[in-house]
């Protein structure tokens, strides 16, 4: 089994107490930045979604976070606003250049629980992997 992770972040986890509105919203901003998103249930844990690294299933939020999304062209960070708008979010800034840095452009909105969700695209570049690579073997014996 193999997964792809980041460098520094392992996972985010987040908790809803409406995952389908959930499920919904981040379907939708997901697949406009290109990763798709993963329904299952763990025995004793419960249904919940994921992708890469973020994780979302049902609990008391404890707190609101800003995730940012890295999109691979300014046209997804377009497609993920629109696609946040149309499932459940709520605006909070739309596409376009922000001064954080030369040819950063973003966009913001809060997703059905409040967080501050994010898509940039940082420009053009180059990078030396598309992910972390991990793969786990059979234990022993």
């Amino acid at each position: 089994m193999q997964l792809h992770r980041g460098r520094l972040i392992d996972h985010v986890h987040l908790r809803t107490r409406d995952l389908p509105a959930m499920k919904r919203f981040y379907k939708a901003v997901l697949e406009a930045v290109g990763v798709p998103l993963v329904e299952g249930e763990i025995p004793g844990a419960g249904e919940h979604v994921y992708a890469d690294e973020l994780w979302i299933d049902v609990g008391e939020p404890a707190s609101h976070v800003h995730l940012a999304f890295q999109a691979p062209d300014q046209e997804a960070v377009k497609r993920f606003h629109a696609a946040a708008l149309a499932n459940g979010g709520r605006d909070n800034g739309g596409p376009g250049e922000r001064p954080y840095h030369p040819g950063y452009y973003a966009a913001f909105a809060y997703d059905p629980d409040g967080n501050n969700i994010e898509a940039v695209y940082h420009g053009p570049a180059d990078r030396s992997a598309d992910s972390v690579v991990i793969t786990f073997e059979a234990p022993k014996g």
